[in-house]
């Protein structure tokens, strides 16, 4: 058995795949079809980062070993 998932929210897709589906030989497949609510996308907030960086002393020689 194999399986192929579709995941569209656009309807003349979904509708031309199942045309084609539809004309294919109804006893070689199934067709199973799940209606599933949409997830809705949390907004992300960004939150900033401080480095206090001061009487650091950068040695590119130093960095350049690693």
């Amino acid at each position: 058995m194999q399986t192929i998932r579709l995941d569209t929210n656009n309807n003349n897709i979904f509708n031309t795949i199942m045309d084609f589906l539809n004309n294919l030989p109804q006893n070689e497949f199934k067709v199973k079809i799940e209606n599933r609510p949409t997830k809705t996308v949390k907004k992300r907030k960004l939150n900033a980062i401080s480095l206090k960086t001061k009487g650091f002393k950068f040695d590119r020689e130093e960095a350049h070993e690693r």
